[in-house]
């Protein structure tokens, strides 16, 4: 295995491990309704609605969580 090799198998796990931590986190949610919103010409709310709304719906869902 040679030097490139190495390096670029660490940035595929450096990549894939980021990737875990923002879907996990729910990071990658805010990204994906910013996405959204582009499509279809929608006025995104700030962060915090977002964040706020998000929370808002996971109390009115008891499947939403574990406890």
């Amino acid at each position: 295995m040679t030097a490139a090799d190495v390096g670029s198998a660490l940035v595929r796990a450096g990549r894939g491990v980021r990737w875990y931590l923002r879907e996990f986190s729910g990071e990658a949610r805010w990204d994906d309704y910013l996405r959204e919103c582009t499509e279809h010409g929608h006025e995104p709310v700030s962060r915090r609605e977002f964040e706020r709304r998000r929370a808002d719906l996971a109390e009115r869902t008891p499947m939403s969580r574990c406890c």
